[in-house]
């Protein structure tokens, strides 16, 4: 599609002209043009990984002693993790990232976090969703983006795939669509009063109030009739593993070509906060996360989107270095993130903590602040050169789009 797109916009500037008529900057101005249609066309799929992931036991720092020193239990050794280099490794329930790494569609993002670091689930997460550490917003970081990318309402512009509305995409212009079952996405009423729902229209009386309230109930009805029909009309042969984590959900809207530029997904109820015997659920949880990322990759593939859609993987703290006495870990400080896709230049990116020179409290101390891949999704794949804005702060972008 973008190819398409741009080859029209190429064709439609060049026609009429012949080589008298060419102006200096010409070029330059065409394929800036094209650059921005290119960029008005790009996907983020946002996926949260709630509870605190153990960022050291899902990228192993293998060639690392102290990282035994500190987990003789519970350190994943050398021969089972998922080789990537000489020194880092994934855990070895993550075939998915591992292929995607071998196909350099995998960025590694080190050591990530923020000043003064919470330790609550609900302070830290609420942190990142509003991109605001230690203060915080009313708005989400990707509804101010939304609000960047269109000031003016878009129906259908960011999708939240859960029971209900995160944070995160907390908008000033934009209305969510929120949704978990999308055969069920239906707005609550009664039986005896379904049909003024289903069939309300815009009032003209000169009432703004009321007809505000009429467009939300029109763009509501709307929403959950487009989202019904795009997964009733979508079959995939593509395996995304035991559960799909609600990215199934993502490439139906997809596929049914939605105008959203912006999804939201999250492993919900803290299934990360792995204080206990983590070992073998943390691994079966990663595995779970990793064949599903990799089976929405390949589905978009199989669409025709891989180019359009790229994704940002987060959790909202890390996990303290030593394990404790029950064979788990306790809430932490800076951890790894993740961006997947094709579009995405693969490597590691930041800096890794010293595992010598911990806190006081056991933690790492973080080397790069979480909003700079923030930044990097916003400018280096949205290209809206709005991170500052958004952000609320300059924060440079890791090259992971080149």
């Amino acid at each position: 599609m973008i190819d398409r797109r741009r080859r029209t916009l190429l064709a439609g500037a060049m026609a009429g002209l012949g080589t008298s008529g060419m102006v200096p900057g010409l070029f330059n101005q065409i394929a800036h043009a094209a650059a921005e249609a290119e960029a008005n066309d790009r996907i983020l799929v946002v996926f949260e990984l709630s509870g605190g992931n153990d960022g050291l036991n899902t990228v192993v720092p293998y060639a690392d002693d102290t990282y035994y020193r500190h987990r003789p239990q519970i350190g994943i050794r050398p021969d089972k993790v998922r080789k990537l280099d000489d020194h880092f490794g994934l855990n070895p329930g993550m075939a998915g990232f591992e292929r995607l790494w071998k196909d350099g569609r995998l960025a590694i993002v080190h050591g990530v976090g923020y000043d003064n670091p919470s330790f609550s689930h609900f302070t830290s997460m609420a942190y990142w969703h509003t991109a605001a550490p230690n203060s915080g917003d009313d708005y989400g970081w990707v509804g101010r983006l939304a609000d960047s990318l269109a000031p003016q309402p878009v129906p259908n512009f960011v999708i939240n795939i859960d029971t209900a509305q995160s944070l995160a995409v907390k908008s000033r212009v934009h209305v969510p669509v929120v949704f978990d079952d999308p055969e069920r996405f239906l707005r609550s009423a009664i039986h005896q009063t379904r049909p003024l729902l289903d069939d309300v229209e815009l009032a003209d009386d000169g009432n703004a109030s009321r007809r505000y309230l009429d467009q939300i109930a029109i763009s509501a009805r709307d929403s959950s009739t487009l989202v019904r029909e795009a997964w009733s009309g979508y079959r995939s042969p593509v395996d995304y593993g035991i559960v799909s984590l609600g990215l199934k959900k993502v490439a139906a809207c997809i596929a049914a070509n939605l105008p959203t530029r912006l999804y939201y997904v999250a492993f919900r109820n803290n299934a990360f906060d792995t204080h206990v015997q983590q070992s073998d659920l943390h691994q079966r949880l990663l595995t779970y996360a990793s064949d599903s990322v990799s089976g929405f990759l390949r589905d978009m593939e199989r669409l025709g989107q891989a180019d359009r859609v790229s994704m940002l993987i987060f959790s909202e703290f890390g996990r303290r270095v030593p394990e404790n006495t029950s064979l788990g870990t306790d809430h932490g400080t800076a951890n790894v993130m993740f961006f997947a896709g094709k579009p995405v230049k693969g490597g590691h990116y930041g800096t890794p903590p010293d595992l010598n020179k911990l806190d006081a409290g056991d933690n790492l101390q973080y080397t790069s602040d979480f909003r700079r891949a923030y930044a990097s999704a916003i400018d280096g794949w949205l290209r809206t050169g709005q991170s500052e804005k958004v952000l609320k702060g300059p924060f440079e972008p890791f090259p992971v789009f080149g």
